[in-house]
């Protein structure tokens, strides 16, 4: 090695650093005189840099995040997990990949249509590439674009500067989130304790169940006005019944009343659901259905005495009076915010007194930064904050950072806790979810990598696997937003 640099090299440079380099390499450790001498026929700063060079080889070398640029973006629509999720992929030109996710039964394309707008740009500016996109947000699953592709920009960011995405947002509050289930149900109240016995073994401490009105619709006596909508299919948007879609039915507009027999029936069930889970575990209470404030105030006052969690999307979230009306009338903590896009209509909730806590869910509310915001204006008021997912483990990651870093922060849902290879959607972590907590991971970005060969297995029918999406590259719109 000596030889052959000397014949390469011009003559020794007089400049007298070479002693200096060697006590430098001397002091570190690193071979001492034996390395200087390697380069010590090279001129002096040639030298010096060939010496760093040497002695810095097996060092990791991550992104210059000055010079990282966005090029290109790729979808893979997940099926099953538990829900469908299209994962997104951005890549740049220095080789990092930053993953992100559109919210659960959303469309990929609101995050393709985003492309032409973030090709090109530094992904490390994660507000400032926000501040382009929020235009094409919109509440609930139109949101989906615009917070995926910023889940997948703190990917990048952290990956660029070698730290945990909760880092760049101000640092973490604690070093676990806390995860709520859904209670698995059962066909009899002895299959639910047997179920709830599992759940309770898993380490799960904190739970949430759905007893709506779906589940007294097909007994005598329960509702009024119900046999005309499709009340046990609340989801279901394609379905016309004679007076509408029961799902795209606005609350108030249906008329459904539960009679005093419907409400004893609930109470029966919450009483004895109650009595299995014990009173040490909070319970939390999923969506009703729809019926009007009335009868909301009504099923809230009967359910008193179970001291549960939370109520949960009693009436749609932008009601802000009719929620007022409801949280003054019962002592049951109220909670909505799933579907709100952005922190301004959070704020309106809050500043009214109109809920006691609040619910986003960071693939809709706005991503890391702004469900963040979200959380520090409430925080500021007073108000806690749990939050909402149904995603795979990319998702979840997103939210773990989030939640890590915002002090209010209650628990957060885990929809797929019985979703078979759900935690193996992802490599870096392992296991991602423990005794119903996950650990706040100190790898780079949000921590995970998609695995690919078992997320192929969840690749939705038809399908295509991050293949190329050139045709979403050029923009042909004005979006500026004033003039």
């Amino acid at each position: 090695m000596k030889n052959f640099l000397s014949r390469l090299a011009p003559p020794p440079s007089a400049s007298g650093d070479a002693p200096n380099r060697r006590d430098f390499i001397r002091n570190a450790g690193l071979g001492g005189l034996s390395l200087g001498l390697m380069f010590d026929k090279l001129p002096g700063r040639f030298a010096a840099e060939q010496e760093m060079e040497f002695i810095t080889q097996k060092v990791s070398r991550f992104a210059k995040p000055s010079e990282l640029k966005i090029t290109d973006m790729r979808v893979a629509v997940l099926q099953g997990v538990p829900f469908s999720s299209p994962i997104i992929r951005i890549d740049t030109n220095q080789g990092l990949v930053g993953w992100g996710e559109v919210r659960d039964g959303a469309s990929a394309n609101y995050a393709l249509m985003l492309k032409s707008r973030i090709l090109g740009k530094n992904p490390c500016n994660v507000e400032q590439i926000f501040k382009i996109i929020k235009q094409f947000g919109n509440h609930s699953r139109a949101a989906g674009g615009v917070c995926g592709v910023e889940m997948a920009l703190w990917d990048l960011a952290g990956k660029a500067y070698n730290v945990p995405a909760y880092q760049l947002l101000g640092g973490k509050y604690r070093d676990y989130i806390r995860l709520y289930a859904d209670t698995p149900e059962g066909k009899s109240y002895d299959d639910f304790a047997k179920n709830m016995e599992i759940r309770k073994g898993q380490g799960y401490t904190f739970l949430k169940m759905d007893f709506g009105i779906g589940m007294i619709a097909d007994q005598p006596g329960m509702l009024v006005n119900a046999n005309n909508w499709s009340v046990k299919r609340q989801w279901d948007d394609k379905e016309m019944g004679k007076l509408g879609n029961y799902a795209n039915t606005k609350h108030p507009f249906t008329r459904i009343q539960v009679t005093k027999k419907g409400i004893d029936r609930l109470v029966e069930h919450v009483g004895k659901v109650r009595d299995i889970v014990g009173y040490d575990t909070p319970l939390a209470a999923d969506h009703f259905g729809h019926f009007d404030v009335n009868t909301a105030i009504q099923i809230g006052k009967a359910m008193e005495p179970f001291r549960l969690a939370w109520l949960e999307d009693l009436v749609p979230w932008f009601y802000t009076d009719q929620w007022k009306q409801i949280t003054d009338a019962i002592d049951t903590p109220t909670l909505t915010g799933e579907d709100i896009f952005l922190k301004e209509e959070f704020i309106k909730l809050i500043d009214a007194k109109a809920i006691d806590m609040i619910h986003p869910d960071l693939a809709s509310s706005g991503g890391l930064l702004e469900t963040k915001k979200i959380g520090d204006y409430a925080e500021e008021k007073g108000i806690p904050m749990a939050m909402h997912f149904a995603g795979s483990p990319i998702c979840m990651m997103a939210n773990v950072h989030c939640a890590a870093a915002t002090e209010n922060f209650v628990a957060l849902e885990h929809h797929g806790v019985d979703v078979a290879g759900w935690e193996d959607l992802v490599t870096g972590i392992k296991p991602i979810t423990e005794k119903g907590f996950v650990k706040v991971p100190d790898r780079p970005g949000l921590g995970v990598e998609l695995n690919e060969e078992v997320a192929k297995k969840f690749l939705r029918k038809g399908a295509t696997w991050f293949a190329p999406t050139d045709t979403w590259n050029t923009k042909d719109s004005a979006d500026r937003e004033w003039s």
